[in-house]
């Protein structure tokens, strides 16, 4: 008997789904045992419930093409066959709110990549390089859940991974005003170019809900728990505008970034403090953790998605072309894999974190 615990993927058949059952495979410590997805893909073997739409650039995992896919919504069906579940359902953010709850309640720990309960205050959104203490807030939201195991944790949303941790990196020098702009692949919206030939050579100055969600995300992330009320508080600065913008790239989420500094910082400092930042999944070192997490890359012409997308197996930042400014203090360029550390991968790394401190355990 595998010593491996039991995961189950909600919304298997998608393209973040899709990913996680690639990530995981031989992962040493999750082993992919289920995989349950909407009534329509229900009952089938899971290579044909996907068809023709598998969208990794890795071929399907053997272990995973036999497994017979569960109705989402049987609950405690799908439940009772995992130790805890990943979810990348695609619902209405009140549908998802609900399931997911409804998971947990089985006893059944979450770890999501939607959306939909980021803001619930007693729900951990967590990059666990920058807030793994905000796991913490979990033992308030079983009270409230009536659990003793089950509970909802979250990954932020991807288009922040490429700015947030390196914000986060030079808190010393005390940032107060950021103006980011994300160019965005088409992978974030769940599309190949094979789905979205529209978007060859095109870009799209909009995606709908990502500018609220780039400004108010790291401030919850950089919040702290209210001991008394047993939830998160965001914190209120530094102040954050953004644009977000469709661009032509599959995987890779870029961001040029202007930054106001209460401290000045020399260019060193800022570069030193990104090289050398770490946290706890190094320092525990999970098994998804990138070694390094934040690079800086000193030629004018980098970071580049086509070369760096992938760094650190697609669960580091690159960070490049950082230079003094007229108006702001600092500008840099930054990028992150958008559907692995901004995504999936940052949801894996959560349920080792989770697993290390000891939220997630054998049913």
């Amino acid at each position: 008997m595998s010593e491996k615990l039991k995961v189950g993927i909600l919304g298997g058949t998608g393209m973040v789904g899709q990913r996680f059952i690639s990530l995981l495979e031989n992962h040493p410590w999750f082993e992919v045992t289920t995989i349950a997805a909407s009534p329509r893909s229900a009952g089938k073997r899971y290579e044909d419930a996907v068809g023709g739409r598998w969208k990794m650039d890795t071929p399907m995992p053997e272990a995973v093409k036999d497994i017979v896919v569960k109705n989402v919504n049987e609950v405690e069906h799908v439940a009772s066959e995992v130790d805890f579940v990943f979810s990348a359902v695609d619902m209405t953010k009140e549908e998802i709110k609900a399931i997911e709850e409804a998971y947990a309640k089985t006893e059944t720990p979450v770890v999501s990549n939607n959306s939909a309960h980021r803001w619930t205050p007693d729900v951990p959104m967590v990059v666990p390089e920058i807030n793994p203490e905000h796991m913490r807030v979990i033992d308030f939201q079983k009270k409230r859940l009536g659990t003793t195991r089950g509970f909802v944790a979250v990954k932020p949303n991807c288009s922040i991974q490429s700015y947030a941790p390196v914000l986060t990196a030079w808190k010393e020098f005390e940032p107060y005003e950021v103006v980011a702009t994300t160019y965005q692949a088409i992978s974030g919206a769940g599309k190949t170019f094979k789905d979205w030939p529209e978007m060859e050579g095109n870009i799209i100055p909009y995606i709908g809900g990502e500018e609220e969600k780039s400004e108010k995300e790291p401030l919850r992330i950089w919040g702290h728990i209210d001991e008394e009320k047993g939830v998160i508080v965001p914190a209120e600065s530094p102040v954050i505008t953004c644009q977000c913008i469709r661009v032509p790239v599959l995987n890779g989420h870029t961001a040029a970034v202007f930054v106001k500094f209460r401290k000045q910082p020399t260019k060193e400092q800022l570069i030193d403090a990104l090289t050398n930042y770490s946290g706890e999944p190094q320092r525990l070192g999970l098994p998804s953790a990138p070694k390094q997490f934040i690079r800086y890359m000193e030629e004018d012409d980098r970071p580049q998605v086509r070369l760096d997308v992938d760094y650190e197996n697609g669960m580091g930042i690159s960070v490049g072309r950082l230079r003094e400014d007229t108006v702001y203090d600092w500008k840099f360029i930054g990028l992150s894999h958008n559907t692995v550390r901004g995504a999936a991968g940052g949801a894996v790394l959560c349920a080792e974190l989770l697993k290390a401190q000891g939220y997630i355990t054998k049913k």
